[in-house]
């Protein structure tokens, strides 16, 4: 961190955080103050762009799970997913059934896993005045181990979905390489209910931690699917009344190049609005969705249908893991194994699109085909480019009342409030139109 203290009355001072910590990725934050009064305040991301929408490109159609997979190492089954709905759309294809059932399991295991990694690695430590979790684990050793006991056991659903719970290789266009028999489910079923048990209490306990008092007038943007709570699919919505086919994402949202970043900023079209992705968009859109049991713990947390305090947004997390788990159980208790582990997918030329909601919110991809199922373009929108003008409008409204705090103090807020959104600044990167005016 550094910091240019004021020189004099009105004098300007600026603090700059180099490199954010406990969060995925490479980013930096700037803060500019002058007087009694903020100036600027710019979430940088300069981690480099990784090109993947080049680099699928004249790939067979069929890649596309296995490459962009590749993108996030703790949400790689949301980038799947994605990619398989939008190449099934593109050929007029629906998987139902088991299969689909399956899809479902294996996004509650990222659910789980990622929820839990940040939840007690990544932000409890904030709450509870620690560094980081090593040190957070010595005084509180329970909470420790509750959280890597919830991350094992979504990493054992995505282990078996998927072959491996690191860029899984077990998904193919239709459907998977492998179906599990009744049996190898049935054997994760002891882990989720000791796993159902640790949500229950993460629910209570992130309920008990000390948040600082802020409120935003958030546009929630999720999906919202008629009778479950969204994870593969939807329709995009609003909680100021979008209500959108995917397939008019790219109508109602735009992708904009700001010099400080290498990576773009979603904003919403026509206005060129922010809005705001992620758990407590999904959870404000479809608290209807969940189950009685979750909402009643979620009301003991002291959490209403909308929660609009983003650092109450682990709760948030909490109340979704617990969700996943319980829906992980009922989707095991239901399987019955499919015929075939994929049904056959004939390239067709076309466009699909598709969008699931991946931990850190609506991740949406589109892919153009050639008759020989080649893909001849592709436009991937991550959740934390959609966030990250959201980020820096919390930070504009915080700041102003900590102003007359020491640097450490407005910094630490900062981070911290920036680490409400669980930013994957690695999805956040990819490629830039270049243009060169040459004088």
């Amino acid at each position: 961190m550094g910091s240019d203290m004021p020189g004099g009355d009105g004098a300007p001072r600026t603090i700059k955080v180099d490199y954010l910590a406990r969060v995925e990725g490479e980013g930096a934050m700037s803060i500019r103050i002058r007087g009694n009064a903020l100036e600027d305040v710019a979430l940088k991301i300069f981690e480099p762009p990784r090109f993947f929408e080049g680099l699928l490109r004249g790939r067979a159609f069929t890649e596309a799970p296995d490459i962009t997979a590749r993108i996030c190492g703790i949400c790689p089954v949301a980038y799947q997913m994605s990619a398989v709905h939008a190449m099934e759309a593109a050929c007029g294809v629906t998987v139902g059934g088991a299969l689909r059932d399956l899809r479902r399991l294996f996004y509650c295991g990222e659910w789980i896993s990622s929820h839990a990694l940040h939840i007690y690695l990544l932000h409890a430590p904030d709450f509870l005045g620690y560094p980081s979790v090593v040190e957070l684990a010595k005084d509180h050793p329970e909470a420790a181990q509750r959280g890597l006991q919830l991350k094992k056991a979504g990493n054992e659903i995505m282990n078996l979905l998927g072959g491996r719970e690191i860029h899984p290789i077990n998904v193919r266009v239709g459907g998977f390489h492998r179906a599990p028999g009744r049996a190898d489910l049935s054997a994760l079923r002891a882990t989720l209910l000791r796993a159902r048990d640790l949500a229950f209490e993460t629910v209570a306990w992130t309920g008990t931690l000390d948040f600082p008092a802020f409120e935003q007038d958030y546009t929630f943007v999720s999906l919202r699917h008629p009778d479950e709570y969204p994870m593969n699919e939807g329709r995009v919505v609003s909680n100021t009344g979008l209500d959108i086919d995917v397939a008019a994402f790219e109508a109602h949202f735009e992708e904009r190049h700001v010099e400080r970043s290498n990576a773009l900023h979603c904003v919403m079209i026509p206005d060129g609005g922010s809005y705001h992705v992620g758990p407590m968009a999904r959870y404000a859109n479809n608290f209807d969705r969940l189950p009685p049991e979750v909402r009643e713990a979620a009301r003991a947390a002291g959490l209403g249908p909308v929660c609009t305090n983003p650092f109450r947004s682990i709760t948030v997390r909490a109340v979704e893991t617990l969700y996943a788990v319980i829906e992980a159980l009922r989707l095991i208790d239901g399987y019955a194994p499919p015929e075939r582990s994929a049904i056959d997918v004939v390239p067709t030329a076309g466009t699909g699109h598709a969008a699931t909601e991946a931990p850190r919110g609506l991740l949406y991809h589109r892919y153009s085909l050639d008759d020989a199922g080649l893909i001849t373009g592709a436009n991937i929108v991550p959740p934390t480019s959609q966030n990250q003008p959201m980020i820096e409008d919390d930070l504009r409204r915080l700041v102003p009342d900590w102003i007359d705090k020491p640097d450490d103090e407005i910094q630490y807020i900062c981070e911290q409030a920036i680490r409400n959104y669980d930013p994957c600044i690695s999805c956040a990167t990819h490629f830039l139109t270049l243009h060169i005016d040459r004088a």
